[in-house]
């Protein structure tokens, strides 16, 4: 009778049966080593899961902004600073202007708000208040609300903490943060300049923090004075409560008369995106900075899940040869190939799908667990608990695979050994065919031809609008040829170690056997290679990425001054008074102010005052051709350079700046707007202390010939500057864009000498005391300068705040130095040097202790043959200092070649920085670090051993 060889019916689904309830079996029975991998897998789920939950949780819905903003009211109307009609808000905030022509209109009058709320609504308004208190002999700010807060109206918005609702005129309710801030108690009196209140209660305000200093009164407890001055009374706020609903269009309505309104109805149902715009307005495209961003995170999360998933790699590498005789035996009573691959891949699968659920769930718990202290403790950074389901799933997809995939390729190195051989020692070599080589050389040409598509895409246009439209592709590419080439250097290890161990003659003991056994086992050093790499990788990457936005931060920072500057104001406008009127200002003496502050910090280097042309005094409000700009009582003149065309800096259509390194494009005073500093009157010493440069001789010649020193070039066209006044009180259109600005009126040509400063600070440069006489600039003192030896702490600017208050002799005198940014960049770059190192470490002791419990069997015939504890330490240390080496190096450049065209391919381009002092380190300390603990924690004697049956 002849045999039937078909396959059995439902045979393949049997054998996945079989194998799914062997690799369970396998499962419980190695605890240790299924706790490790899930772990493994579990951790970087659990993190992107609670990152995107708290991303999401950082976001307010709908609900939640109709909640924490109006309580059971229909509407907030309140002042919106538009420059005309012309303009529009966000459907869903009222201080926001998401549309307009940009066109200013002299003639545009704005409404009050009260007058613009429609009628058939009770309103309860809000008015904010900037109140004073004494601390010492200093007078701080804070931040008092004239409102009804305890109304029904109110409930969700506003709710009564502790203590209980005022009585009398006397008591009022406060902010956690305020009592805190003054140490205060309940039946405490606070004296401010609206009066003495006594603290009966406290008042949590749900769309701001509890860490602020809130003073909440009564309608009529404020005085009227302090009530009636102009800055309070655009302050005002008015809540509706009624049963009907405001609408979108009467929304339009009250914004073309200047006038924000939050309606409970519009947030809750938006309008759609064509009835937000208002003809003539500008696009505004945050596309390419959003991609930015999550090509960047997308890029570190693809490398994460890619190193633990070869960290777990390893581990099954280790549990697929202890399962070698046992699926042997399957294979020798008639299971194919596929089966006994399945059991080692179904492991993966158990593991995975335990260890993705339980990632999820530890995520989401986490993120709930932030958001519960985060909003118990009263903070406004979290507005609830809003899971990213999308995410979520999307993240336990990708771990789901990386462990099914680590698991798959040790499965076909265990199919593929030989029966007999398995079942005589339990430990046959695998196959060394060279189709794993190929493969891995064929990945690494197919991810430098992605990367190089990707980087030569990004640069096929100088169109930073079409440069925009191809950046996903763009991104997509750079993080499809990072991924893939740290795949092909893995499949390239076993290749890579063969020649790096085939000529080691020239070493000692310990690392030719190191080297030797390498290249033996590579079924042991070849996963554990290829974690450290892709530990390597991600921390080259994050290194890079890190350092390159630090130096975006850098180009973006606005300076104030020079580091450790400390710039104060020589003339200043007493309070208004009772009337609203404007009072005549107060010249400070800058002796006094100099010595105030030296008495107080004992970090002062020096003081320079300086001189300015006269800033704006008196100036009344709107044009009148009969009064001048500039007289004995009054100022409406700001002097500023005038931008020759031809350096304007070049945009697109859409308002995207063509080449962010074009030297039009940068520099001092580029884009902000002229003060009463922002052109100096004085010599060389003004010159050092604002530029923080020697002037050259050329510098001073044209200073004394009557020409100015420039702090930017881009102002300079032939030699010359043109110095223009401008008056305030007229408008006319911009040079460039919509837009209108203040009238010229003035205008003088001077030789210039350009002399740019270390750092862009707001100064347009320095003019001679006799240029300003000739020019009729009324140089008068503007500041003083200060130069401190370091920044001031929190207790140290407080300490100045009071000295110069007794000064000033009135509040909102704040002492604030110029930060810089040199110190906190290269604290925050040693900080991901440090996480980079730690991940590192972790990849490189995991990897080397599997790959010491993998070697224990040779460990022991060493120690049988004579070896002291001393070799087989050194043996151990020299193994760690190989794997972690090899890994660290090709990491970390397989990490930074795709970051650096990541970064060059995205608007961080202009701020290109490596790291190359933190990525030396980071390849040295971590082999290094890695022998060193192999070494120490190899142990001198080994435990006795079952005999393995020959």
């Amino acid at each position: 009778m002849p045999l039937d060889l078909a396959a059995a019916p439902q045979g393949r689904r049997s054998g996945h049966r079989v194998a799914l309830r062997l690799a369970r079996r396998d499962v419980a029975r190695h605890k240790g080593r299924s706790l490790l991998i899930i772990l493994l897998i579990m951790l970087p789920v659990a993190g992107m899961t609670g990152a995107a939950t708290l991303y999401q949780s950082s976001q307010r819905t709908p609900g939640e902004i109709v909640r924490y903003e109006l309580g059971n009211t229909q509407a907030r109307f309140s002042v919106l600073p538009v420059p005309s009609a012309e303009s529009l808000q966000d459907p869903l905030n009222d201080a926001v202007i998401a549309s307009s022509s940009g066109r200013f209109d002299t003639d545009f009058q704005r409404t009050d708000p009260r007058d613009a709320i429609p009628a058939g609504y009770d309103v309860l308004p809000e008015r904010q208040l900037q109140l004073t208190t004494g601390v010492g002999e200093a007078l701080v700010s804070l931040q008092g609300r004239e409102v009804d807060a305890l109304n029904h109206a109110f409930d969700g918005k506003f709710t009564l903490l502790d203590g209980r609702a005022p009585r009398d005129g006397t008591e009022v309710l406060v902010s956690p943060g305020l009592m805190k801030r003054f140490h205060l108690t309940f039946g405490h009196p606070l004296t401010t300049s609206a009066g003495t209140f006594v603290p009966v209660g406290t008042l949590r305000d749900a769309a701001a923090s509890d860490g602020n200093s809130f003073l909440y009164l009564q309608a009529g407890q404020a005085s009227a004075d302090l009530a009636r001055g102009p800055l309070n009374r655009q302050s005002a706020t008015y809540y509706l409560v009624g049963p009907g609903p405001v609408t979108w269009q009467q929304v339009r309505e009250a914004n073309s008369k200047g006038v924000g309104v939050l309606s409970r109805d519009v947030v809750l149902d938006p309008p759609p995106p064509d009835q937000r715009t208002v003809p003539g307005s500008r696009l505004h495209d945050n596309a390419p900075v959003l991609v930015t961003v999550y090509a960047t995170f997308g890029l570190v999360g693809a490398l994460a899940l890619l190193e633990v998933g070869l960290l777990a790699g390893a581990a099954f590498a280790v549990g697929a040869k202890r399962q070698v005789r046992e699926l042997a035996l399957l294979a020798s009573a008639g299971a194919d190939t596929a089966t006994i691959g399945a059991v080692v891949t179904a492991g993966g699968l158990w593991l995975g799908t335990i260890a993705v659920a339980a990632g999820a769930a530890v995520g989401l718990g986490a993120a709930a667990v932030v958001v519960h202290v985060v909003r118990a403790t009263g903070s406004a950074r979290l507005a609830g608990l809003h899971p990213d389901l999308l995410l979520t799933g999307v993240a336990m997809a990708m771990g789901l695979g990386a462990c099914v995939l680590a698991a798959l390729v040790p499965a076909r190195q265990v199919s593929r050994q030989a029966v007999l051989g398995a079942l005589k020692s339990g430990r046959a070599p695998a196959p060394q065919g060279t189709r794993t080589t190929l493969a891995g050389g064929v990945a690494l040409a197919l991810a430098a031809a992605l990367l190089a598509t990707g980087w030569l895409l990004s640069g096929s246009t100088n169109d930073p609008d079409q440069r925009a439209e191809q950046l996903p592709v763009v991104v997509t590419l750079l993080i499809a040829g990072a991924v893939t080439a740290v795949a092909g250097l893995v499949m390239l290890t076993g290749w890579l170690i063969v020649r790096l161990t085939c000529r080691t003659h020239w070493l000692s003991l310990s690392f030719r056997m190191a080297a030797r056994d390498s290249a033996r086992n590579r079924g042991r050093s070849v996963p554990a290679v290829a974690a450290v790499l892709a530990a390597a990788t991600l921390a080259g990457a994050a290194l890079v990425l890190s350092a390159s936005q630090q130096a975006g931060l850098k180009e973006a920072h606005y300076w104030s001054g020079l580091e450790n500057q400390v710039y104060l104001p020589l003339n200043v406008d007493q309070p208004l008074a009772a009337d609203g009127s404007m009072r005549p200002r107060v010249d400070i003496d800058a002796g006094m102010l100099s010595a105030a502050v030296a008495d107080a910090l004992g970090t002062v280097e020096w003081t320079h005052p300086l001189t300015a042309p006269a800033g704006l005094r008196n100036c009344p409000e709107g044009p009148d051709p009969s009064l001048p700009a500039l007289t004995d009582t009054s100022n409406c003149l700001v002097f500023s350079l005038a931008r020759p065309q031809a350096n304007e800096c070049p945009t697109t259509p859409k308002g995207r700046v063509v080449d962010p390194a074009d030297w039009r494009c940068r520099g001092s005073m580029v884009n902000e707007q002229p003060s009463n500093r922002a052109i100096l009157v004085g010599g060389a010493e003004d010159i050092r202390a604002v530029l923080g440069r020697d002037p050259s001789a050329e510098s001073l010649a044209v200073l004394d010939a009557g020409g100015m020193v420039v702090a930017n070039p881009v102002f300079v066209r032939d030699g010359k500057v043109l110095l223009e006044g401008k008056d305030v009180r007229t408008q006319g259109p911009a040079p460039s864009g919509p837009g209108t600005v203040p009238a010229t009126v003035r205008s003088a040509s001077l030789a210039a000498a350009v002399l740019e400063p270390v750092v862009p600070v707001p100064y347009f440069g320095v003019v001679s005391p006799e240029t300003a006489a000739r020019l009729d600039l009324r140089a008068e003192p503007a500041g003083l300068l200060l130069q401190l030896a370091k920044f001031p702490s929190e207790a140290e600017a407080d300490a100045a705040s009071a000295a110069i208050a007794a000064v000033y002799r009135q509040p909102g005198m704040d002492f604030r130095a110029e930060p810089g940014i040199s110190q906190g960049s290269q604290w925050m770059t040693w900080s991901i040097v440090a996480a980079a190192a730690l991940i590192t470490f972790s990849a490189a002791g995991i990897t080397t202790g599997l790959s010491l419990a993998d070697a224990r069997a040779d460990h022991a015939t060493l120690a049988g043959v004579g070896a002291s504890p001393r070799l087989r330490k050194a043996l151990a240390g020299s193994q760690a200092l190989f794997t972690s080496g090899v890994g660290a190096l090709l990491g970390t450049l397989a990490g930074v070649v795709p970051a650096f065209l990541m970064v060059v391919s995205t608007d961080m381009r202009t701020a290109v920085d490596v790291p190359w002092l933190q990525l030396v380190a980071l390849v040295v300390a971590v082999p290094v670090t890695g022998a060193v603990l192999a070494w120490i924690f190899t142990p001198s004697g080994l435990p006795l051993s079952r005999r393995s049956l020959a």
